[in-house]
């Protein structure tokens, strides 16, 4: 049976440093996905209205810019949010520590017992870390209070998710900027090949295979469409 990866030295050392870094793919699938539903859902309610390509184009690229840097927004103020409240934590276990090291290394006991060592390697385990204050942090903030070691930057999460809102969101409205003869259908075709590679791409992360991650994808974006274009259909004497 072919194993997932190496478990050569040197390769589990490349690995650990690679996985313990900040990764920035889901920003980006949360960014895609948004973008390509919300632009497309526009798309959509516009035609089912039956005004005019131009609305259509008006309306997309507002939706591109304004709820794109919205997103990205939201997605910086989130994990800045995050940075802070372990920030802030990493204070508060530092000062524990100063004021009540005894009270904290019973913490890393349990902690430690919990995972289960016992006897003389238990206070082996608990006089190691408590030596190193960084690493002691460090092991309090991932062991109590439950947060990742590795944290993303705000602006980098922001970024990403309005690069992929804008790349993907934008697909949609290609065929109504372009002369396609049937732009619509140009459009819902291939705003349905992006939902389904955002699906495909974000089964990495899931036991699901790609064709079913990209197929469930697609269903859920083609649903919020088909909803927006009913909407627009059924209120298309308003306009």
């Amino acid at each position: 049976m072919q194993l997932e990866h190496s478990h050569e030295r040197e390769d589990i050392s490349e690995r650990l440093a690679a996985e313990n870094s900040p990764n920035y793919v889901r920003d980006w699938v949360y960014g895609g996905i948004d973008g390509a539903v919300t632009t497309f859902a526009i798309v959509a309610g516009v035609v089912g209205a039956q005004l005019s390509a131009g609305i259509i184009v008006i309306l997309g690229l507002a939706n591109l810019l304004a709820d794109g840097f919205s997103m990205a927004a939201s997605n910086y103020s989130g994990t800045k949010t995050e940075l802070d409240d372990r920030a802030r934590l990493h204070e508060i276990e530092k000062k524990h520590i100063r004021l009540a090291p005894d009270g904290e290394r019973e913490e890393l006991r349990q902690i430690l017992k919990a995972k289960g060592l016992d006897g003389k390697l238990l206070e082996e385990a608990v006089d190691a870390i408590a030596a190193n204050e960084a690493v002691w942090i460090e092991t309090m903030l991932t062991e109590e209070y439950g947060l990742a070691s590795a944290m993303r930057s705000p602006w980098k999460s922001g970024i990403a998710t309005f690069a992929a809102f804008c790349v993907c969101g934008a697909v949609p409205l290609l065929p109504f900027l372009l002369p396609f003869s049937q732009p619509f259908l140009w459009a819902s075709i291939l705003t349905g090949v992006v939902f389904f590679i955002i699906g495909a791409i974000k089964a990495r992360w899931s036991l699901a295979p790609w064709w079913q991650s990209g197929a469930e994808t697609f269903a859920i974006g083609m649903l919020a469409a088909s909803a927006a274009y009913l909407v627009g259909y059924l209120l298309r004497g308003l306009a």
